[in-house]
């Protein structure tokens, strides 16, 4: 086993020859949208993300179905079919799956994906003097809120689920293309290499969360820029009208004690970075030379991604914002 449960990564990996190792994620939740076909390719985004987080290529992956007995086949199908779209998108085969029984509706894969052993990317790596770049905007969580208490604008909904279908796909690629191997730190024999040291998506634990899984794991400290950091359209409404989801305020009970925040950093930007985060974006540790490089390629790849902060060595507090 290359990477267990020890340091709370996003998916395991399992060593097969010296040239391959196995990904392995699992994740399914309850519908967090109206549309089933939508609920769907929301699902399935979000078990694929944690493959592309560990710097793999997802292969086969199995469907997990939770449905009421009585429920209507037609809303079941049109949700298979949206997992099926963005699991035709990744280039990932559904294998099979299997249901069950349920009074309430529930949706997710298990994904198996594949990986050189020396270019795994885990959430233990981060080096001092590394910027962090993200590549999606926060604010799922408290927009699903508002979906689900029925006072969502149209704009906001579509924000949100562009952000939730959008694949982590690019992202992977852009960094694969090049990248110091994780073994033994030597710049691969290519002119465009990334020092991508570390790398995470962000889900259910919010920004703040998973910073201080990789911080743990890589025994630094990590300081964010409150004003770079990207919000969805409508999340800072949706928290000034207070649709705070559970899981943001278990979020800030679990993990604040841990953040220092500088006077200036407002209110609503405090408890956006605990929004729990569906299909997010991911958080990459990269070497301060190679950031430049990086985000140009991430945006030359459509996909958004911003410089939000840096890597410190370790202190207290473990997470600064400014």
């Amino acid at each position: 086993m290359l990477v267990g449960f020890d340091h709370a990564d996003d998916a395991g990996v399992y060593l097969l020859t010296p040239e391959t190792a196995l990904v392995q994620t699992v994740d399914f939740f309850t519908p967090i949208v109206d549309d089933p076909y939508t609920f769907g390719q929301i699902a399935a985004t979000n078990a694929l993300s944690d493959v592309y987080a560990m710097g793999g290529k997802p292969l086969t992956s199995l469907a997990l179905v939770c449905f009421p007995e009585k429920g209507d086949l037609g809303i079941l199908e049109r949700i298979l079919a949206g997992g099926l779209s963005k699991m035709i998108e990744a280039g990932c085969t559904v294998v099979g799956g299997h249901s069950i029984r349920d009074e309430e509706t529930k949706f997710g894969y298990s994904v198996t994906g594949v990986i050189h052993p020396k270019r795994v990317l885990a959430n233990q790596g981060a080096r001092p003097g590394d910027r962090l770049l993200f590549t999606k905007a926060l604010g799922t969580g408290v927009i699903s809120t508002a979906i689900k208490k029925g006072v969502a604008k149209q704009a906001w909904i579509d924000a949100a689920v562009k952000s939730m279908t959008t694949l982590n796909k690019a992202a992977a690629e852009a960094i694969a293309v090049g990248r110091v191997g994780a073994a033994n730190h030597q710049r691969l024999t290519t002119s465009n290499a990334f020092a991508v040291n570390a790398l995470t998506d962000i889900t259910g634990f919010g920004l703040i969360g998973h910073a201080r899984e990789m911080a743990i794991a890589s025994n630094v400290s990590l300081v964010f820029k409150s004003a770079r950091i990207p919000a969805l359209e409508g999340a800072l409404d949706c928290i000034h009208a207070g649709y705070i989801p559970g899981g943001l305020k278990a979020n800030r009970d679990f993990a604040e004690c841990l953040v220092d925040y500088d006077p200036s950093v407002p209110d609503d930007i405090r408890t956006l970075l605990f929004d729990p985060q569906t299909a997010g974006g991911l958080l990459i540790s990269v070497s301060a030379e190679d950031a430049g490089a990086l985000t140009r390629a991430l945006q030359d790849a459509a996909v958004p991604a911003v410089e939000i902060g840096e890597v410190r060595t370790a202190a207290k507090p473990l997470i600064t914002i400014r």
